[in-house]
Formats: structure tokens, sequence, C-alpha cells
């Protein structure tokens, strides 16, 4: 599994509409509007890198109103609560 963290520079008037376009995609697990540099952070978890290329320069590439991307992967989650999630019985 990949996990990799997208930040996305967006046009102001299509934030909302971007953000829903991203949160549709199997791929994108979470959509974050965020305040600074970038508008919007996607959070992707896909099999491999061959699918995150491919996601992120063909569908993200395809979205009106994105003017810039930063694509960081994620190496090791470091995370209290998705251990508390895995061990949890519900």
């Amino acid at each position: 599994m990949v996990t990799a963290l997208v930040m996305l520079k967006v046009r102001r008037d299509k934030v909302n509409e971007v953000a829903e376009q991203l949160a549709q995609m199997d791929e994108i697990t979470e959509v974050y509007s965020t305040a600074g540099q970038w508008d919007l952070t996607a959070i992707i978890r896909v099999a491999d890198n061959e699918k995150l290329a491919d996601l992120v320069t063909s569908k993200l590439l395809k979205i009106q109103g994105i003017t810039d991307s930063q694509t960081l992967i994620a190496f090791r989650v470091y995370s209290k609560y998705d251990l508390e999630r895995m061990f949890s019985i519900e």
C-alpha cells in the first residue's frame, strides 16, 4: 500500500467543486480544506507507485481549477488514531 499526500492550489471559485470531485475518487480517502499556502490536501491510498503515478498525472490533471500541486509519498505512519482503530472492537 502506498500513501501519498497531495497539496493543491485551486482557483478560489472552484475550491468546493474540486474538493467534491476528489472525494468521489476511490483512491482518495480524505480531502481537507486547508489554510496557508495550499487550498486542499488529498490523502491517496493505492496499491503501488504505478497506480499513484497514473492517478496524479492522469486523473488529477483533468480536474478544472487546480493550478498547482505538490505530492508527498509517506514512508511510515505514526498515528495513535490508526492504531486504536485497528484494535478496537465495535
